[in-house]
């Protein structure tokens, strides 16, 4: 082959010179004109103070813009299917690839969805259960606990030519759905006691569930005008027909007042109205009465497995599918690769594969039968990362949200590795994160701020870890932070005893927990931090238990409606103004017409992104222009929305709009970092370390003499870690006990009592391995938490 003799290098390839992510004037939520360039290839992360705004640069413009412009690729038939995605308002996005967005988002909490079924390692088992199972029962859908059996018998018309000629046919489908508990591993039983007062009538009010008024025409009143009950009769006298009736009666069609309506037995009409929904999407009043009448009991005919006899009877080398599921990951790893069988050998490298993907991502200690809606926040994001692992796709951006949350120090240089692999494969990687640790690995560190909210939308810097350091802005200042040990710790007021505890992986532990005291419960991911904490301390009248679940809440929703301050308010209002309160609500009366209260009019153009602009008649204030003539203090009620928490601490604390009620709110909303909220700013904006802590005030305001936090600082900038640990130490100091489930050293460093367990993950874990003092852990190092904490306070 000939070579070229001319010295001079070729001029680069048009190709090749697009190397950067360019965005311009980005101004999604709080960002403010924002421009800035992210070299491609690299690893990028993004840090600033929760709020700041680096997931409305990172996932509010970049994967949106990367997503939508996918979708526009399908044809418009399919895109009539897909949900529509607004244009990021922006100026310019230049050099955008196909995103991968691997954030927190729970994975939903179907009773049928497990760790199994939200990864490809349950269909590819169901397959090798299908060819190798002894005995052959079917095909891999017998051993699906999501496919009922189905069987069906009767004639068919075959039309051939001219001829119509009846076929008599059957139909057999094998599932493995266990048909007791329809594949969700228990059944439910209901206290009929918290159902009615049986000493009364139904037009006596006998009916004690929620909504269920004795004067609700779609409930009640079809009970008692269906002709089936004695309405006047009280429900204890009835008769064994007239109870089954009452609870149990099948649909049929009754006439009521003219109208045709169905009447059925009160049990039915709750499992369809109640128990087919997700718990978490309920209102808390239907939530509180569904934990008290309903019991969950694992299903007697498949012991929890969900699965049917058969799909139960067939094995390989005597393990069935359930077992399999069942296994720690990292046994069913090695099992698997302990099967030598060359007619299935592909399938086989593949699911060792996946499994062992679990298991580099610190997933080894789950279960496939896991149920997917238990996991954590962190936990869910490394499951999605799975699918990840090993893909053959290069140049694309892969976008994480806290790829470190809920890991151990232990764990977090193993979850650098992975993203590092992902860089050094040709892709894009945007992380946004607070850990110091992440933070160093980064080739390009986008920081912003200075503050939050309003303060906040502006990028203070862009370059290398050093020059972070060196830069003086917020994070570069605290990245270096280390917390000290304390001199002295604070003396338990008593102690409370778990004797016994046996929760998922725990094995017979004994612990004291010390109260009166801040105590930190450590330990890798998966040793049993959560089951000994949320699983063994008994849901008393006074614990005080603030978990990990998502805040839920429409653009409607916001700091004020959450938090109930908006009740105190309203009244305020209407008391200044001698008007009902309703008025000052702008989703009740006060409500502008034109937009509903929503501030915004939503124009839908089919299968196109739909137009979101601000409702002109009210200029996205939300209320009726004849509310706002209503004033407290010399503000109208949306100048009151849009003031920041701080603000409204002295509007309501003091003079003509002085409002106790309100100003108690505002305080807790204060001490928890969150004075830079403004008091309607809509739920869907906030950052997940802002929903924690809105969380945390709320519950704030509960009478408990003892917090339990879970992971508090999931979420926070190093700088809020300092708040943080104040506010733990005025809760402590007010006489209340503090339990903190977390990882975050400076948290372990600033502890009056440590409790570490361990000292692997899974049925490694579920042990005490240490309890004590920081400065004793630290000076014993007997365990990974003991050389990490030490490294840390530079011991």
């Amino acid at each position: 082959m000939a070579t070229s003799t001319d010295p001079r290098s070729p001029a680069p390839h048009a190709a090749d010179t697009h190397d950067w992510i360019r965005v311009h004037g980005a101004r999604v939520n709080n960002l403010k004109d924002v421009t800035v360039e992210i070299p491609k290839r690299r690893l990028t992360v993004f840090t600033g103070v929760s709020g700041s705004g680096k997931s409305s640069l990172v996932f509010g413009t970049i994967a949106a813009e990367s997503q939508r412009m996918i979708n526009e690729t399908y044809s418009t038939f399919v895109q009539s299917f897909m949900p529509t995605l607004a244009r990021p308002e922006v100026d310019v996005l230049d050099g955008l690839t196909t995103a991968i967005i691997v954030d927190q988002q729970r994975l939903g909490a179907d009773p049928r969805s497990t760790v199994g079924t939200a990864t490809d390692a349950n269909a590819m088992l169901r397959i090798l259960f299908s060819r190798i199972g002894q005995p052959h029962i079917g095909s891999p859908n017998a051993f699906s606990f999501n496919v009922p059996t189905v069987r069906a018998a009767g004639a068919i018309t075959v039309e051939r030519g001219e001829k119509k000629k009846p076929v008599k046919a059957t139909f057999t489908r094998t599932g493995g759905m266990c048909p007791r508990c329809e594949g969700r591993g228990s059944v439910s039983d209901l206290d009929l006691t918290q159902l009615y007062d049986d000493s009364k009538s139904i037009s006596e009010g006998a009916i004690t569930i929620p909504g269920y008024k004795a004067d609700s025409f779609w409930t009640v009143r079809v009970i008692a005008a269906s002709g089936v009950i004695d309405p006047d009769k009280p429900i204890r006298e009835y008769t064994k027909k007239e109870l089954d009736d009452f609870l149990y009666a099948e649909p049929r069609k009754v006439k009521v007042d003219g109208v045709n309506l169905t009447y059925e037995g009160l049990i039915p009409k709750i499992r369809k109205s109640f128990l087919s929904k997700d718990p978490e999407a309920m209102q808390p009043h239907i939530r509180a009465f569904v934990e008290r009448a309903v019991t969950f009991v694992t299903c007697p005919d498949c012991d929890g497995t969900r699965l049917t006899e058969l799909a139960r009877s067939s094995r390989i080398r005597g393990v069935n599918i359930a077992d399999a599921c069942a296994m720690q990951i990292s046994d069913l790893a090695e099992w698997v690769r302990g099967l030598d069988e060359p007619t299935v050998a592909p399938l086989l490298a593949k699911l060792a594969h996946t499994l062992d993907s679990f298991v580099q991502i610190g997933l080894g200690y789950l279960s496939l039968d896991r149920p997917a809606g238990s996991l954590s926040g962190g936990e869910a994001q490394r499951v999605k990362m799975v699918r990840h692992l090993g893909s053959s796709l290069t140049d694309v951006t892969y976008v994480f949200d806290e790829p470190t949350a809920g890991l151990h120090p232990h764990d977090i240089q193993r979850m650098n590795e992975l993203l590092l692999r992902l860089r050094d494969k040709g892709n894009t990687v945007l992380v946004v994160e607070h850990k110091p640790e992440t933070i160093a690995i980064a080739d390009h560190v986008v920081d912003l701020g200075p503050g939050a909210g309003t303060a906040g939308g502006e990028i203070c810097f862009e370059g290398t870890v050093e020059g972070l350091r060196a830069s003086g802005t917020v994070t570069g200042r605290h990245l270096d932070d280390r917390a000290t040990l304390k001199d002295t710790v604070r003396t338990p007021t008593g102690h409370l005893e778990i004797r016994g505890a046996t929760t998922n992986n725990l094995k017979n532990v004994d612990v004291d927990i010390p109260l009166g005291v801040l105590t930190v419960v450590t330990g890798v991911a998966g040793s049993g931090k959560s089951s000994l904490i949320h699983g063994s301390i008994p849901a008393r009248a006074g614990v005080v238990s603030i978990d990990q679940s998502p805040i839920r809440g429409s653009r409607r929703s916001n700091p004020a409606t959450y938090t109930g301050l908006l009740d105190p308010i309203r009244k305020a209002f209407a008391k200044a103004n001698g008007v009902k309160p309703a008025l000052f609500s702008a989703n009740s009366e006060g409500a502008c017409p034109d937009c509903n209260g929503a501030g915004v009019i939503e124009t839908e153009l089919g299968f196109m992104a739909s137009v979101t602009t601000v409702c002109e008649e009210c200029e996205g204030k939300r209320f009726h222009p004849s509310v706002l003539e209503h004033r407290l203090g010399g503000r109208d009620i949306s100048e009151v929305l849009a003031m920041p928490v701080a603000e409204a601490v002295e509007f309501f604390g003091s003079g003509e709009a002085r409002t106790p009620a309100a100003h108690a709110i505002l305080t807790r909303l204060s001490d928890v970092g969150l004075g830079y909220l403004t008091l309607g700013q809509p739920l869907t904006t906030l950052s997940g370390g802002e929903r924690q802590r809105l969380k945390l005030a709320t519950h704030m305001a509960e009478k408990g003499g003892v917090y339990v936090l879970d992971e508090p600082t999931s979420g926070l900038h190093l700088a809020d870690v300092e708040h943080l640990l104040g506010l733990l130490d005025r809760l402590v100091d007010s006489g209340k006990s503090v339990i903190v489930i977390e990882h975050h050293q400076a948290v372990m460093a600033h502890a009056d009592w440590i409790i570490d367990l361990g000292p692997g993950a899974g049925h490694d874990g579920g042990r005490v391995v240490f309890e004590g003092t920081p400065a004793e852990l630290v000076k014993a190092r007997s365990t990974v938490t003991g050389e990490h904490l030490a490294e840390y306070v530079g011991a």
